[in-house]
C-alpha cells in the first residue's frame, strides 16, 4: 500500500508552460483525502512553489478553491533536496547546503563570463539584474511573484550569515555551459544537473534521493510503501527511495528505462493519469 507520493513539479506536475491543471491539482487533492502524504519535490525554493498549490498551505487563503488545499500536503522536498521543510511547523528536517565562501568563490569565477545568476537562500529566491529576473516573470508568471532582483549577487551573499541551497546559472550558448562545466570541476563539494539552457549546482550531500530518505525516516515510511513520479534526471535519486517508479511520458529516456511504469506527458495530465491509474 502506497503511503507517500513524492512527486516532482516542473516537467512533471505542471505542463509545458508551467501550469497546473485542474485535473492535476483536483487528483493530488484526492490523493491526499485518501491518507496519502503527498510531498512536492522540486528544484525550485520553498517561496516559489507553484502558486495553485500553495494557495491555502503557504500562502492564506483566499478563494474557497483555496480552501480546498488546506490539508494538500505539509512536506516540502526543495532545491533539488538542499532542504526538507516541515511547512506546518515550520521547521527543517534536513540540509545540505552549499557553505557560503564556497558560493562566493564559485560566483568569482563567474564574474567574467555571460551568465544569467540565481541563487536560493532560506527558501528565498534571487535573481541577479532586472532584464533576467524580468523574463523569469514573464515565463513562470504568479509562480515568481516572491522573487527578489538584486543588483550583484556577490554583494548579497558576502552580506548574508547564511549557507546557499542552490545557485542557477543560465547561459545564452553551449559555449558558455563548458566553460562552466570547467570551472566547476575544481569544487568537488558541489555537483550540477544541466539542461540545454541552465545549470543548477548543490551541495554533494543534497539530492531529492537524500531528503526522501531522511523524510521517509522521519515518518516511518518504509521504502515499499513509497511512490513517485518525474521526468528528469534530477528525478532519479528519488528513484532509488521508492517502491513504485513513475516516469512521464516526457521524461529523459534514462528515467524511462528505470521506471515501472510511463505514463502520459505534462502536456497531457500524465501525472493526474498516473495517480489515478496505479495510487488510487
Amino acid at each position: 500500500m502506497i503511503k507517500l507520493l513524492a512527486i516532482d513539479m516542473d516537467g512533471t506536475c505542471l505542463d509545458q508552460r508551467s501550469r497546473m491543471t485542474d485535473r492535476t491539482l483536483d487528483v493530488l487533492r484526492k490523493a491526499a483525502k485518501a491518507g496519502i502524504t503527498v510531498v512536492p519535490c522540486t528544484g525550485r525554493n520553498l517561496g516559489c512553489i507553484p502558486h495553485r498549490l500553495a494557495a491555502g498551505v503557504l500562502r492564506e487563503s483566499k478563494t474557497e478553491d483555496d480552501e480546498k488545499n488546506k490539508d494538500l500536503f505539509r512536506y516540502v522536498i526543495t532545491s533539488n533536496g538542499a532542504m526538507v521543510t516541515d511547512v506546518k511547523e515550520k521547521k527543517t528536517l534536513f540540509r545540505a547546503l552549499i557553505k557560503k565562501e564556497d558560493a562566493l568563490s564559485i560566483l568569482s569565477d563567474c564574474r567574467k563570463e555571460k551568465f544569467g545568476i540565481a541563487a536560493h537562500v532560506r527558501h528565498r529566491y534571487f535573481a541577479q539584474g532586472k532584464l533576467f529576473t524580468s523574463a523569469g516573470r514573464i515565463v513562470y508568471g504568479k509562480d515568481a511573484a516572491a522573487v527578489c532582483c538584486v543588483r550583484n549577487m556577490e554583494e548579497i551573499l558576502s552580506k548574508s550569515d547564511c549557507d546557499v541551497e542552490a545557485l542557477q546559472f543560465y547561459f545564452p550558448t553551449s559555449k558558455e555551459k563548458e566553460k562552466l562545466k570547467e570551472i566547476l570541476s575544481v569544487y568537488p563539494q558541489v555537483k550540477a544537473a544541466y539542461t540545454g539552457i541552465y545549470a543548477e549546482i548543490f551541495s554533494k550531500d543534497a539530492s531529492k534521493g537524500n531528503g526522501l530518505k531522511a523524510l521517509s525516516a522521519h515518518l516511518g515510511i518504509e521504502k515499499e510503501e513509497i511512490a513517485c513520479i518525474g521526468d528528469g534526471e534530477n528525478d532519479s535519486f528519488m528513484f532509488e527511495e521508492s517502491g513504485l517508479k513513475i516516469a512521464m511520458g516526457n521524461a529523459e529516456e534514462m528515467l524511462k528505462q528505470r521506471a515501472d511504469y510511463v505514463t502520459s506527458s505534462n502536456r497531457h495530465d500524465g501525472a493526474a493519469e498516473a495517480i489515478e491509474k496505479y495510487i488510487l
